[in-house]
């Protein structure tokens, strides 16, 4: 058994398209953009503009919203992401 339960994610969320830290180029930020650096393609409505298409980054592609990661709120996730991203960052 899965021990991870998949979701959706919660709409106007937006935690992932800030806490996570990406190495890719995108367009617009040539250089990717830092953990805690809102995505410039964040809308208003905190959903990703490029959703979908063939420029979404394979880091956001390949995160699957869990429970375990966007816990009760959108500050739950914040914070779980923000402490992956201190986990997994390079010394």
């Amino acid at each position: 058994m899965n021990k991870h339960q998949d979701m959706n994610c919660r709409p106007g969320c937006g935690a992932c398209c800030i806490e996570i830290s990406i190495s890719s180029q995108i367009p617009g930020m040539p250089s990717g953009k830092k953990a805690g650096e809102r995505c410039i393609h964040l809308n208003s409505n905190m959903t990703c503009s490029l959703h979908g298409t063939e420029s979404y980054p394979d880091v956001c592609r390949n995160l699957t919203p869990q429970k375990e990661m966007c816990g009760d709120s959108s500050e739950d996730a914040m914070r779980y992401l923000k402490r992956l991203e201190n986990l997994t960052k390079p010394d």
